[in-house]
């Protein structure tokens, strides 16, 4: 099954050991994993808009990338749906401590302690992002446009975020 592939890579091993306990034990509402059998290196995932939130009810597919050393340095994450939040980038990419680089912040925004390390997962990651969906950081906005929405006007950056939902999910209003 697995013939192609290097065996000794490190990031390799990780990969499929993380995959294995995602299929395992994989937290509510959500699920991830390869891309394709043939690069454990891009995987898709599916998350489920938390409860309470302007996201309840969506399903947001997102892609990861790793990096050939993982888990030294972290993945790229990135929205492959329309998505409205003050920590996506308009491009869907995902701006949260976790998946920033190890050791100091050059800005002295974020703690060492917040940013990536090796004992993160991919399973820690994903629920960062659902902490982040109910509870965005606009302090850190990637997406300032949400930003100045969610501080101004909840009521506005709520409905907009609904739209999104209703459109990921092919709902039309």
């Amino acid at each position: 099954m697995y013939a192609n592939r290097p065996t000794g890579s490190t990031a390799l091993k990780r990969l499929m050991n993380e995959y294995r306990e995602l299929t395992v034990n994989a937290p509510e509402g959500i699920m991830a994993g390869p891309v394709s059998e043939d690069n454990f290196f891009e995987w898709e995932a599916l998350i489920a808009g938390p409860d309470d939130t302007p996201y309840e009810g969506g399903v947001f597919p997102a892609t990861l990338k790793f990096p050939k050393d993982y888990p030294l340095s972290p993945p790229t994450m990135k929205f492959t749906c329309d998505m409205y939040h003050p920590n996506v980038y308009p491009d869907g990419t995902v701006c949260i401590s976790i998946l920033h680089a190890p050791g100091d912040d050059p800005n002295m925004y974020e703690s060492s302690s917040e940013r990536w390390s090796p004992v993160q997962s991919v399973e820690k990651i994903l629920l960062s992002v659902v902490s982040m969906l109910a509870e965005p950081n606009d302090e850190s906005g990637a997406n300032i446009d949400a930003c100045k929405i969610w501080r101004s006007d909840r009521n506005a950056f709520d409905a907009i975020v609904r739209r999104c939902v209703m459109k990921n999910l092919g709902v039309e209003e």
